[in-house]
């Protein structure tokens, strides 16, 4: 989980980066596209493995500790992170396929289920053996 939560921040930095660009804020070496190419070529994966993480999360726990699922807060954490990092997903294929304009809320949800994501990791290192 914790390199998927890696490739995330790798993500997420180029998003703020076209961020940057948008608002006129900052001067890239790269064209927009490239950092736009970027972006979406680390984010589609790093989702994929934070969701995958998240799905063998409660399966782990059942199997391997005999917990009963999202009995701790690390599993609710999860949940949340869980939801965010898809409905970030959902908007930034709305934007990537021109459905939407509104990367706003896209970057807002994906930082925030990054921060959830990271308070979930730092909640589940009391669970560890």
């Amino acid at each position: 989980m914790v390199g998927s939560l890696v490739l995330v921040v790798l993500a997420l930095r180029l998003g703020l980066r076209l961020r940057q660009q948008r608002q006129g804020r900052a001067v890239s070496d790269r064209p927009r596209g490239e950092l736009l190419a970027a972006h979406v070529r680390l984010a589609k994966p790093a989702v994929a493995l934070v969701l995958l993480g998240f799905a063998l999360g409660p399966v782990s726990a059942v199997a391997l500790r005999g917990w009963e699922p999202f009995s701790k807060f690390h599993g609710w954490l999860g949940l949340v992170a869980a939801g965010l990092f898809a409905l970030a997903a959902f908007w930034g294929h709305a934007l990537e396929t021109g459905k939407s304009r509104k990367a706003g809320r896209h970057g807002v949800t994906a930082g925030l289920a990054l921060l959830i994501a990271a308070v979930g990791a730092v909640a589940g290192l009391v669970l560890l053996p």
